[in-house]
This record gives C-alpha cells, structure tokens and sequence, in this order.
C-alpha cells in the first residue's frame, strides 16, 4: 500500500486528535500533510512539533503571530483564516482531506479538494446535510471518493463494499438513545446541560452531545445518508440500540442483511477510511460475545424527540430545507449551552426558524452559505 499524505482539518477536535493516534499507529502507511484548527492555538503548535506537516492553518486570525512565532525554527508554512483552508487543500502531495471541521466553514475547503482531485474521508455533517445534492455532484464529476468517517456511515460503507450489483431495499442507522432514553417531555422540560453532555458511550465534543442527546444527530445522520448512498429517505430508518455494539445495518431486496459490528471507538471507522481499502492490524480492544448477554433493540422516539421528525420533514420538503435545519440547529445548540432556551426549547427555535424561512428549491452553493448566514440571523433574533 502506496503511502498516503492526509490534510486534517480540525486536527484539535475530537476526531482529528483520533486521527492523529491512528496515524501514529501506521508510519509506514500514512504520513501528516496539513493540520487545521480553529481558534486551540496551544495544541496545534503541539501537534505540528510532534508531526512536522508541510503546513498548518489557523483561522482564528488574532492566533497566527503566536502559531507563526512558536513554529518559526520548523520548516512548517503557516496560514491564517477560511482562505487558509481553502489553499492548502489543494497542495500537490495531498491524497486524501480529513474533514473534521465542527459546522459550516467545512463546505468550501471540501471543494476545493474535490476540484483537485482530493479523496475526502468526511467527518463534517454540514458538507453532506447542507450542500449534499452539490456534493455528491461533484464527487461524481471529478471521481474521488467520499469514505464516511461517522461510525454509523462507515458502518453503512463496509456493509456494501462487493455489493455494487445489489440494490439496497432500507438501511437501519443505529443510535444510542443518548442520556436520555425513555423519558417522556415531562421530564425533558427540566433537564441541564450537565445532564446532557454525559454521553452513555461516546466521548465527543459539547455540539454532537447535546445533538445526541436530542437525537439530531441522527437526524443529520439521515440527511448525510440519503446523499452518501444515494437513496429515498423512506429507505433509512432509525432504531435505538442502546449497547452501540450494531453500528448499523443493510437490507438487501431478496430480505437478507448485513451488520456491523464492534466496541465503540472512532479510532475503528477513522482507520477504514484512512487506510481503505485495505484493513490494517491494530491493538483496538475487541469485542467478546460473552460479555453482553443480549443486544436489544426499541423504535426512536419521534413525538418525545422532535428534532429526528424535523430532520426528517427537511429531507422531504427537499430545497434548502436542511440547510435551514442545521443553522438553526446550531444556534439552538449553543443558546441552551449559554442557559438561554431549555432542552425543549431547541426544538421549538429549530421549527420556528424553518416556518419564517422561504423555502429555496435549487439552491446553488452561494446561496446555501447565504441562507445558512441569513438563518442564524433569524433563529438568534427568535433566542432574544
């Protein structure tokens, strides 16, 4: 296996730091290009003294003397800014991005890549659940691949490798339930972001906890799908699968299915689509059938959890809709992190929002990043 340069976008987050160890793991396969971050300074200096890439990006720009200063004795190019992003994507030596970026920035960089022939492993749900339809278009147009990098769609992915001949009648996403399975709305109406954000299973970053919680992830997770695998969203459906050992499964048209299974740990799907398509030896633990003496199974809670059901209606009403979904998603997120609307009230900001929104039917690339501005603008007013 041909040695792969890979750009992380969002190294400091939850998935880039995964991805580090892996690559860590496998010198002799995968070597560090570019490594991107936000606004943690202190880590991406750390990482880039550790991996030495070619370049590493910082787009909180009041950062760059700092990241440029710490890293001036390396032979190590340092940008600033979503230009940054953008530039160093598209670097010659580059075979596969990365995107772990958190929200909207992630769209325009996984362009860029793809227009320069790129191979995206894709932990960024805004690029699919914003812009899928544009995407999927592309990634067809220049003949990249697109590896998932969510345990859900990898699982997805892994199932179908040899079954390009036989059409998929449903695919089953599974989903934990998040800390809060089986209570009603009674209950809901007084929960805490504390509660929240303890995760039964997963250990992820404060946004994709509480979309958990909500089960919009799952939500988000159904838009991605139905653009990655190229189906009618009547064809994906939800179960909650509370031991997460199943990270979700296939039916073929003859009846038969297919699974996935494992412990959870995301260093598991960021090493397929690091390494695809071939599956490298490692020292993850491993499942034993004898420690779980039954995998159970209970249908989503849809009227208890109304983000899956908006999630849904988003993909039906096709057009911007879910672009309208997720910065209203985003907004809702961070006011009940900042104590401003309750677990409840995401929900309700979430349908308000689309209500005053128009729907646009066939929205270019320039006018979804407009909508996902104009969005935020009016699902902060509706917080105030």
């Amino acid at each position: 296996m041909k040695k792969k340069n890979i750009a992380i976008l969002g190294s400091t987050g939850s998935v880039g730091t995964q991805a580090l160890e892996v690559i860590k793991a496998f010198p002799e396969l995968l070597e560090v290009s570019v490594l991107t971050a936000s606004a943690n300074a202190d880590l991406l200096i750390a990482q880039a003294q550790e991996f030495k890439p070619k370049a590493v990006v910082i787009v909180c720009e009041d950062k760059y003397t700092q990241v440029k200063n710490a890293l001036k004795s390396l032979e190590i190019t340092v940008l600033s800014g979503e230009k940054g992003l953008e530039e160093v994507v598209q670097y010659d030596e580059i075979d596969m991005v990365l995107n772990a970026i958190v929200g909207s920035a992630g769209l325009r960089p996984t362009v860029k890549a793809i227009e320069r022939k790129k191979d995206i492993a894709l932990a960024n749900k805004e690029t699919l659940v914003v812009a899928g339809a544009l995407m999927m278009d592309l990634v067809r147009q220049y003949d990249v691949a697109m590896l998932p990098v969510d345990s859900e769609h990898s699982a997805i992915f892994q199932c179908l490798v040899g079954e390009h001949a036989n059409p998929l009648e449903k695919i089953y996403l599974t989903a934990s339930g998040g800390p809060f399975r089986g209570k009603d709305r009674d209950f809901l109406t007084t929960v805490t972001k504390q509660q929240a954000l303890k995760h039964p299973n997963w250990v992820m970053g404060a946004k994709i906890t509480i979309d958990s919680a909500s089960l919009m992830n799952k939500g988000l997770e159904v838009i991605e799908a139905k653009w990655l695998f190229d189906l009618d969203v009547e064809q994906i459906d939800v179960i909650v699968h509370p031991q997460s050992i199943i990270h979700s499964l296939v039916q073929f048209q003859d009846g038969s299915m297919k699974a996935q299974m494992g412990l959870p740990d995301m260093k598991l799907p960021i090493q397929n689509a690091l390494t695809y398509p071939h599956r490298q030896p490692n020292s993850l633990e491993r499942f034993d059938f004898m420690n779980y003496a039954s995998l159970t199974f209970e249908e989503a809670d849809k009227d208890t959890f109304r983000n899956l059901e908006l999630a849904y209606q988003s993909i039906k009403d096709g057009g911007d809709r879910p672009c309208v979904l997720n910065a209203a998603n985003e907004v809702a997120v961070a006011a009940f992190l900042a104590d401003e609307i309750s677990f409840l009230g995401m929900s309700d900001l979430i349908e308000a929002t689309m209500c005053q929104q128009k729907k646009v039917a066939n929205p270019s690339l320039e006018d979804l990043l407009a909508i996902d501005s104009e969005t935020r603008v009016v699902a902060r007013s509706l917080v105030k």
